[in-house]
């Protein structure tokens, strides 16, 4: 049983059908469950799925391998989950993992073997197979020293197979990843409902004296009682000064009278992330000052909404928002024209007040595959976040929306929730 909605299968066999069919000939693809992760102790921080088995299966559990090899003499050997054997002693401890009909419903895979049969069956079919998709994690600014399950799998194959030809599997997932289908639309639709759930449900909340925590907990609580399975990331809760650090999470000062508060938080729903952010008077009431800054970043919002169309990369993109943003801040008198005219190119004057792009796509991670070259296609989802961080009046503003992509125009999914100035103060009274 899981907290949300089951989620057709169809899903499921046609991301498979959509991979598969970009595998070379007679090649095989294999992707493998997240590792379990030790916390302190004998505990075990909260298990995770790797999103690109979930995208192609549907499968949550820990300890499970999906092998696609769409050429296999075998026909029911094209498509083959191996899971953890239940038995008894682990049903007592740790509750009752997959059966072979739950794997069967849950990704509409047909062969579902026990862990034990994987590598019997592997080395039978590396001797039909030519070639092997392997997957890792592949983003620019990803690091890590922890040698991941995907990673010490990649060792192991190309030991045991040294005759064989491996491919990378992330660029064929991510290009498919990219473009959600009308059942992720909706998932992620369903994420966001939750969130502005909760965005309506602490701002009635928020008054001076307000812990960061417990404006934290009311969150927590609408996403519990919504069905979410948790945050999509860790919540931003950002009072005065606190603001002007981009992923401040501490979440643990008071919200003072006077101060601004932004917010950054979004549900995560059957996996699938959502992402706002909205910025608000702890008093109930923007100041003057606070109010021009605010319709300031709030004009550009609007503005790079309506330029995220088919056909542009947020690349492109960031440089329009930035020139926007400039001239934003020289109406704020943060700077003149002629400081721009005399301004170091590499290093615009801008980056001071506004140091983060305007956008990334959004998916089973609310970082999703993509990159800052990918050209915008029908159906990528991404965030729209142009913000204001000044940081000599202790101020930080950011707006933040999700975007569809279609041949029509940007669709704001988050359009419904309030970002006028008049509509929070009304909201906070």
């Amino acid at each position: 049983m899981s907290r949300y909605d089951t989620i057709d299968p169809q899903l499921f066999i046609n991301n498979r059908a959509k991979l598969a069919a970009d595998l070379e000939a007679n090649s095989m693809a294999i992707l493998n469950a997240n590792d379990q992760f030790p916390r302190n102790g004998d505990q075990l921080h909260k298990f995770y799925q790797n999103s690109d088995l979930f995208w192609a299966s549907g499968l949550e559990q820990e300890q499970c391998i999906l092998l696609l090899y769409p050429d296999a003499k075998n026909p029911k050997y094209k498509e083959v989950v191996f899971i953890l054997k239940p038995n008894e002693l682990l049903s007592i401890w740790d509750g009752s993992k997959y059966t072979i009909e739950d794997v069967k419903k849950i990704s509409a895979i047909q062969t579902v073997l026990f862990l034990d049969d994987f590598e019997i069956l592997l080395r039978e079919l590396m001797n039909e197979c030519e070639k092997v998709y392997l997957n890792a994690i592949e983003y620019a600014k990803f690091q890590t020293e922890v040698p991941y399950r995907d990673l010490r799998f990649t060792d192991w194959m190309k030991k045991e197979f040294q005759n064989h030809t491996f491919e990378r599997l992330a660029p064929v997932l991510a290009k498919h990843r990219l473009l959600k289908s009308s059942i992720e639309i909706e998932l992620i639709k369903k994420a966001i409902s939750i969130t502005e759930n909760a965005f309506q449900r602490i701002i009635k909340f928020v008054k001076a004296g307000v812990k960061e925590y417990e404006i934290q907990a009311e969150i927590d609580h609408e996403f519990t009682i919504s069905g979410a399975n948790g945050h999509a990331y860790d919540p931003i809760i950002a009072s005065g000064k606190n603001a002007l650090c981009l992923h401040y999470t501490e979440n643990n000062d008071s919200c003072k009278d006077g101060d601004l508060l932004l917010l950054d938080f979004g549900a995560q729903y059957a996996n699938y992330a959502s992402d706002l952010s909205r910025t608000i008077p702890v008093s109930g009431k923007f100041s003057t000052r606070q109010k021009e800054c605010y319709e300031a970043v709030l004009f550009v919002y609007k503005k790079a909404i309506s330029m995220m169309l088919v056909g542009i990369t947020i690349n492109e993109l960031n440089a329009k928002v930035g020139k926007l943003m400039e001239e934003q801040m020289i109406l704020l008198g943060l700077f003149s024209e002629e400081d721009v005219a005399k301004q170091d190119k590499e290093k615009p004057l801008f980056t001071k007040y506004f140091m983060h792009g305007n956008s990334h796509f959004i998916g089973l991670d609310v970082h999703d595959v993509g990159d800052k070259d990918t050209v915008f296609e029908e159906g990528m989802i991404l965030s729209c976040e142009p913000g204001l961080y000044i940081a000599e009046e202790g101020l930080g503003i950011r707006i933040e929306t999700n975007v569809l992509i279609t041949q029509e125009g940007p669709v704001d999914l988050m359009a419904h929730i309030p970002v006028e100035v008049e509509e929070i103060e009304n909201l906070m009274i």
